[in-house]
């Protein structure tokens, strides 16, 4: 199943059956590996997310109908997995739909924060803010 065949619900299902957090931990890093590589000229300073203890990167685009489209990569493999819930989360929605989502709720809702060490999850609500930043202020 590749990353754009994944919907929050399928992964908040996902969440509810494991039980055990090394078995969720397992599915965030197998979520990161259906990410689309970046190509090395994009994991510039101009995509990179501030805030994260690893390397993070997100490439917007928008398309046609005003729906920014996120792409991202790390250099760490749960964070990798992380990034690409972040892209499940946002990506294909408007700016107006992104500033509306309540992504702490969402990251609640999963247990993530929760679950996470300090710095992860400072990462995470990293690329949330410039995930919204990015919204606010119109992708390229």
């Amino acid at each position: 199943m590749a990353l754009d065949d994944t919907t929050l619900n399928d992964i908040i299902e996902t969440f509810e059956f494991l039980d055990d957090w090394e078995d969720r931990y397992r599915m965030i890093i197998d979520l990161g590996k259906k990410l689309v590589p970046l190509a090395p000229d994009e994991m510039t300073d101009a995509f990179k997310v501030r805030g994260c203890q690893s390397q993070v990167w997100l490439v917007p685009t928008t398309d046609a109908d005003g729906c920014i489209h996120f792409r991202g990569d790390s250099d760490a493999h749960i964070v990798k997995g992380l990034v690409a819930l972040m892209i499940v989360v946002f990506s294909g929605k408007t700016g107006a739909e992104i500033a509306a989502i309540d992504a702490k709720a969402i990251l609640d809702q999963l247990g993530l924060a929760a679950h996470l060490s300090p710095m992860r999850a400072n990462g995470l609500f990293s690329m949330v803010e410039r995930i919204q930043e990015i919204a606010g202020s119109g992708a390229k």
